[in-house]
């Protein structure tokens, strides 16, 4: 078994990462998960937030997705995201602008399928606006 995981993240637009690293720690649906070689097979959903790359014990990546899904095997973790970007092109003040603006969206928000749209949207921004601020995993 290798020591080494190979990991892609894949958006509509292009293919953002492609490479073999030491650990990606993701944010799935039920929590975060952390993919090491050897991983036993799964397939979840990824939720809005900051998937980080390993290499020599240290984040060397950070990369926002909005949402998408993670097919996992003992050799390869794959990422189908609906949107990614590098954690540090966000501008967090326009994040924080953004999140404000659709907060405002959902209190105003007249059908259930607007505020369902609307909170989706919210939850989005709130991650990217966290993703922006949090240091933790530089």
């Amino acid at each position: 078994m290798s020591d080494k995981v190979a990991f892609e993240l894949v958006s509509p637009e292009k293919l953002l990462f492609s490479g073999e690293v030491d650990m990606v720690v993701l944010p799935a649906a039920d929590g975060d998960m952390g993919v090491l070689p050897g991983h036993a097979p799964v397939i979840a959903t990824i939720r809005p937030g900051t998937i980080c790359i390993y290499e020599g014990g240290s984040v060397t990546e950070r990369l926002f997705v909005a949402g998408g899904f993670v097919e996992v095997t003992q050799e390869r973790c794959t990422v189908l995201a609906d949107t990614a970007t590098p954690v540090e092109k966000i501008d967090a003040a326009a994040a924080q602008t953004e999140a404000k603006d659709l907060s405002e969206d959902v209190s105003h928000a007249k059908t259930e399928d607007e505020r369902a749209k609307a909170e989706l949207a919210l939850a989005i921004a709130e991650a990217k606006v966290q993703a922006a601020q949090n240091p933790a995993y530089k």
